[in-house]
């Protein structure tokens, strides 16, 4: 997209904090648990650290793929990371660490049970 990339056509860095979220919101709905759902039950994902390495840069028009996973289950707290591919190549990584926090009080809870039984299902 043209609105991402500076004067020379390169994506702006802070962009690919935006493409870690496209790849979480849809490796949520995936799983069948889109973060939609989440908010139904009073559940919200704010994110409390976010790390980024970058190894190459995507250009005006490159067309780029994010890889979404998990390495352990969540506790209240739990890491998403992150691949960005610009083709074959490896462009980004990095990660997210979230927290579930109850909307209407902003306090840590714990992860709601149906979402830890699709996490177990689909990962364990």
């Amino acid at each position: 997209m043209y609105a991402h990339t500076d004067k020379m056509g390169v994506v702006n860095n802070v962009r690919y904090l935006e493409y870690f979220e496209a790849g979480r919101n849809d490796f949520l709905r995936k799983i069948g648990f889109p973060y939609t759902e989440l908010e139904k039950i009073n559940t919200g994902l704010p994110v409390i650290e976010a790390h980024l390495n970058f190894l190459s840069s995507a250009k005006y028009d490159d067309v780029i793929t994010i890889n979404t996973f998990l390495n352990k289950l969540p506790s209240v707290r739990f890491t998403i990371e992150y691949e960005i591919y610009c083709g074959e190549i490896l462009i980004v990584t990095g990660y997210t660490v979230h927290a579930f926090v109850s909307l209407d009080k902003m306090k840590p809870v714990r992860p709601p049970a149906n979402f830890m039984e699709i996490l177990k299902r689909n990962f364990i």
